[in-house]
C-alpha cells in the first residue's frame, strides 16, 4: 500500500494521559504531497462518570461532558475506530507535540481498552512524525520565506494559531481540534514550499535507526539539536555531543553551548544532586544546572549534522562557534570519566510514588504469552460474552482492568459483585478530583463576568459534578 499521512489533534479533559481523557478526536489523512484523502474525522468520545474534567482545560475547547455523553462514541467504539479505520498499514500519524502529548492520550487509551498500547505507530509500515520541532528547527536555520509571531514581550513562540494568522493562512477557531488539524497541514505546506530541503530532511530522518546513525557512541559526533528544553534566546536550538548510555536504549547528551570545565570533576554525588534536584532546587539562587539530556531516538528528535550551520549565517543564528564547539568538546573527550559518573547515575532506580491503578500502570510492563490472546479476546467480546468470561490473566493488573472496561463501555455485563466493587473505585476516584475541580470553578466563576457562553460551561461543570459524584461527597 502506498503511504498516507494522517494529521490528528485531540481535546482532553487534562492534561494528565493516565488520569485525563479523551474528549475529542479529529483528523485528516492525505497523500504524500498533502492533497486530502477521503473526508475529514471530527467525533467526540464520551466522558465517563468517573471523571471530573479540568474546567480551566473546558473553559478553553468549550466542550462540556453532557455534548460528550449526548453525541460521543464510548471509549471502546472509539479505540476500534482509530485501530480499524485510522491507524491503517503505511499511516504516518502526524500531530503538533503529538509525541509527548497527543500520542501518550492514544496509548492510555489503547491500554485501557484491552488493545496494544505501541503497535499502532509502528507495526505493519506505520510510523509516526512531530511537527513541532520540525519547525522550531526551520524557525532556527532556516526562517526565510515564513513570518515568525513573537508574544507581546518579544519572546519567540511557535503556538500554531499565531503561525496561521501570520501567515495569512485560515485557522478558523483555535483549540477546536478538526480546525487545528486543518491548520496543521497549511503549516506543513508552507514549510514544506519555503523549505523544502529542510523539511524532506527531517522527514527522513524521523526513523529512530535514522537518529542512531548520526547520534551513537561508537563514532562521536557533535550534532545539531532542537528541543523544548534548549534556550529559547536560540530558537531550542543547540549543538550536541552523545556523551553515554542511557536507559532503555537511549544515549545522553552534552550541550556544548556551556563549558564542561565546571562539571567535569565534580563526585558522583554531586552530580547526581544536580539530576534529580526538585523543581524547587533547581529555581533556588546559585545552582547551576548540568547542561545534559536524554535524547529518546524513538521520539522523531530534531538532529541534523553540524554542516547544516556552513553558510546562512547558520552559527550566528544558533549563538555559537565551531571554535566554542571543539574547545567543549575537547574538554569532554579528556575526561571520558565524567560520562561514566553519568552513566552510572541514569542507572539509578528513582523513588517515585508506586502507581497502584491499574489504569497507571502501562508502563510497568509489556502484556506477553496468553495474556496477548486473551486481551485479543476481550476487545472483540460482546456484553453478553463478557459476562460470562473470566480468564485466568497472568499479568495481575490485567483484572482490575477489566472490571473498568466493562464498567465503562459494556456496564450491562456487570455481576452484583464487580458494580459494588466499581462504585467504591469510582467514588475514591471522584473524591480525589473535588476539592481541586470545586476550587477550580469557584474561581473561574469570577473571572467569565458576563460572558454568557463561558457561564453556560460553568453551569454544565456545576451540574455534571452533581450528576456523578456520589452525594455523600458533595
Amino acid at each position: 500500500m502506498a503511504q498516507t499521512f494522517f494529521f490528528y489533534d485531540l481535546e482532553t479533559s487534562g492534561l494528565n494521559p493516565r488520569e485525563d481523557r479523551i474528549m475529542q478526536f479529529a483528523g485528516q489523512r492525505t497523500d504524500m504531497d498533502l492533497n486530502p484523502i477521503g473526508e475529514p474525522y471530527n467525533v467526540l468520545v464520551k466522558l465517563n462518570d468517573d471523571t471530573l474534567p479540568s474546567p480551566d482545560a473546558i473553559m478553553v475547547t468549550g466542550i462540556t461532558p453532557q455534548s460528550t455523553q449526548a453525541d460521543g462514541y464510548t471509549e471502546a467504539e472509539f479505540a476500534k475506530l482509530l485501530s480499524e479505520e485510522i491507524f491503517t498499514p503505511d499511516t504516518i500519524s502526524v500531530g503538533y507535540n503529538n509525541i509527548r502529548f497527543d500520542d501518550e492520550f492514544v496509548r492510555h487509551l489503547f491500554w485501557r481498552n484491552f488493545f496494544d498500547p505501541y503497535e499502532w505507530c509502528w507495526n505493519n509500515g506505520c510510523s509516526r512524525w512531530d511537527l513541532l520541532d520540525v519547525v522550531r528547527m526551520t524557525r532556527a536555520l532556516r526562517p526565510e520565506g515564513i513570518k515568525w509571531p513573537v508574544t507581546d514581550e518579544g519572546v519567540a513562540t511557535n503556538r500554531l494559531e499565531l503561525l496561521t494568522k501570520l501567515n495569512g493562512l485560515d485557522h478558523a477557531k483555535a483549540h477546536d481540534a478538526l480546525s487545528d488539524v486543518l491548520a496543521l497541514i497549511d503549516i506543513t505546506k508552507l514549510l514544506r514550499t519555503k523549505q523544502s530541503k529542510l523539511f524532506g530532511y527531517l522527514f527522513d530522518i524521523r526513523d529512530k535507526k535514522s537518529v542512531q546513525k548520526l547520534v551513537n557512541l561508537d563514532t562521536k559526533q557533535p550534532f545539531v539539536y532542537t528541543s523544548g528544553r534548549y534556550d529559547s534566546d536560540f530558537n531550542k536550538t543547540t549543538v550536541a555531543f552523545p556523551l553515554t548510555s542511557a536507559p532503555n536504549h537511549n544515549v545522553l547528551v552534552y550541550d556544548l553551548r556551556y563549558d564542561p570545565t565546571p562539571f567535569v570533576d565534580l563526585s558522583e554525588e554531586e552530580l547526581a544532586k544536580k539530576v534529580f534536584a526538585s523543581w524547587e532546587e533547581r529555581k533556588a539562587d546559585g545552582f547551576v544546572a548540568l547542561p545534559i539530556k536524554t535524547l529518546q531516538y524513538n521520539r522523531c528528535p530534531a538532529v541534523a549534522p553540524i554542516g547544516v550551520l556552513e553558510g546562512s549565517d547558520g552559527w550566528k543564528k544558533i549563538g555559537l562557534s565551531l571554535q566554542t564547539v571543539e574547545i567543549h568538546k575537547k574538554t569532554l573527550l579528556a575526561h571520558p570519566e565524567f560520562a561514566e559518573r553519568l552513566r552510572s547515575i541514569s542507572e539509578r532506580k528513582r523513588d517515585y510514588k508506586p502507581v497502584t491503578d491499574p489504569e497507571g500502570q502501562l508502563y510497568d510492563g509489556f502484556v506477553n504469552g496468553p495474556d496477548k490472546l486473551r486481551i485479543e479476546t476481550v476487545r472483540n467480546a460482546d456484553t453478553k460474552q463478557l459476562a460470562d468470561f473470566h480468564p485466568n490473566f497472568d499479568d495481575e493488573r490485567l483484572s482490575p482492568l477489566l472490571l473498568h472496561y466493562k464498567a465503562r463501555s459494556y456496564p450491562m455485563s456487570l455481576s452484583e459483585s464487580e458494580a459494588t466493587a466499581w462504585e467504591q473505585w469510582r467514588g475514591e476516584r471522584l473524591a480525589g478530583q473535588l476539592p481541586s475541580y470545586l476550587k477550580a470553578l469557584q474561581r473561574l466563576s469570577t473571572d467569565v463576568g458576563n460572558d454568557d457562553e463561558k457561564r453556560f460551561v460553568l453551569e454544565e461543570l456545576q451540574l455534571w459534578a452533581e450528576a456523578v459524584v456520589p452525594s455523600d461527597d458533595m
